[in-house]
């Protein structure tokens, strides 16, 4: 049996908040539940328990201070067929510090890692044969979007559970703090 594995940050309720009434009704738009709102850090994969072990055990060795992050506008993936809605991070070298701590667990171990730039963000929407024209309209009228800072002092190793038909669901497996 594999385990489907990844780091993320979670996002605060006052955040969520703040990104809820982006949510517009349009064509192919799948909207995810607020409660499965992320900052993904690094994607890990289909693993083996013995793998998920060492990598949970790796990600406790990860130190990191407290920090903040600002949403800063939006985006989308899929410039010319639109895949997914998202907010965009400003950027922060604390984020890329724990975002490459994270890919060192996975080169480490030999996993595989992501060749396309860090781009922190929160999914918001899949897209399914969405109308390019429609995610254009709903990037510009929430591009100046920004947030108050959230505070980072955890992230937290994610088991993702999937089944045709149904919405990805991610369950927390274990949390690690700030020092």
């Amino acid at each position: 049996m594999t385990h489907r594995l990844f780091s993320a940050l979670p996002v605060s309720d006052a955040l969520v908040g703040r990104l809820l009434p982006l949510k517009l009704d349009g064509p192919g738009l799948s909207w995810r539940r607020a409660d499965q709102y992320h900052v993904t850090l690094h994607f890990f994969g289909d693993v083996s328990i013995d793998l998920a072990e060492e990598i949970a055990f790796r990600l406790d060795r990860i130190s990191f201070m407290p920090f903040q992050f600002i949403v800063e506008g939006v985006g989308w993936f899929g410039r010319r067929q639109p895949r997914a809605l998202y907010a965009r991070l400003a950027p922060s070298s604390d984020l890329e510090h724990l975002a490459s701590a994270c890919q060192d667990v996975a080169r480490a171990l030999k996993l595989e890692i992501e060749r396309r730039p860090f781009t922190p963000h929160i999914t918001l929407a899949y897209c399914h044969e969405t109308p390019v024209d429609n995610v254009k309209a709903w990037a510009e009228t929430y591009q100046a979007l920004r947030t108050d800072h959230s505070v980072v002092d955890q992230f937290h190793l994610y088991e993702s559970f999937t089944g045709r038909g149904t919405k990805s669901r991610y369950q927390i497996q274990e949390t690690y703090r700030s020092n």
